[in-house]
């Protein structure tokens, strides 16, 4: 019989996305590298800093931009209450993060958890569930129609230009005025709320996969002015670039 909690480290190379689903509760997390999460029409990333929660049985898409370590938890659906929601991408605490290395010891196994063990896995999953009852507002819509999906994909391989939303919309075969409306309908965002979320989202992936300047990345996802830069970031995640990257170690 496998253990009721256990956690797994693993390192992976670059890879596409790839359909996630286990029997288990997952909290999932990274500590090197960040990785991509696609689900119920939303994308999230995930560095270091933070963790998803993932109820036992949902699907969820992965993709991994960059090398990644995974320093992953998982718990089986009798050891805990399931989670408040089918999803959740959070911010790790400084405890939770601990526990998470703590209960690193525990792999796989037949064996029962010692009374030790099982009194870490425990604690660790009270913190976990109380933390995704505040999911991070760093997530970007994925969309639902073909053209909106499109325009988003679009939109994120233009990233380091002065990207314009009358191209995007002559690129996906729609007028400005009927691709507004699709934002608004799918994801109830405008183009330019989505486009600075994408901005974000893909400089904290930058901040996670090295030492590079912040004026570097801010210039190199498309602002041409830092402390605009370091606004937006703020706006989304409470935090300048700086102090996120700080949160990584």
């Amino acid at each position: 019989m496998t253990r009721q909690a256990y956690s797994f480290v693993r390192t992976f190379a670059p890879e596409p996305a790839r359909e996630l689903c286990v029997d288990r509760h997952y909290l999932l997390c990274a500590s090197t590298g960040a990785l991509r999460l696609e689900a119920q029409g939303q994308a999230w990333l995930l560095p270091p800093a933070r963790a998803a929660l993932i109820e036992a049985g949902r699907p969820i898409q992965v993709s991994l931009p960059q090398p990644v370590t995974t320093a992953s938890v998982l718990f089986d659906t009798a050891f805990t209450p399931p989670p408040g929601a089918p999803l959740a991408v959070f911010d790790l605490s400084p405890l939770a993060r601990a526990l998470v290395a703590e209960c690193g010891a525990w792999g796989p196994g037949d064996e029962p958890l010692t009374p030790y063990a099982a009194a870490l896995f425990t604690a660790l999953a009270a913190v976990a569930w109380r933390l995704a009852g505040t999911p991070s507002p760093v997530v970007v819509p994925a969309g639902r129609s073909p053209e909106l999906r499109r325009a988003l994909r679009l939109t994120e391989e233009r990233l380091g230009e002065q990207v314009r939303f009358e191209d995007i919309a002559a690129a996906v075969g729609l007028a400005p005025r009927s691709l507004a409306r699709r934002f608004e309908d799918e994801t109830g965002l405008t183009w330019r709320a989505a486009l600075r979320r994408m901005r974000v989202m893909r400089a904290i992936e930058e901040l996670a996969a090295g030492d590079a300047p912040v004026t570097k990345i801010a210039f190199a996802v498309g602002y041409t002015s830092l402390s605009a830069f370091n606004a937006a970031f703020r706006e989304l995640t409470g935090r300048s670039p700086t102090q996120y990257r700080d949160s990584f170690s």
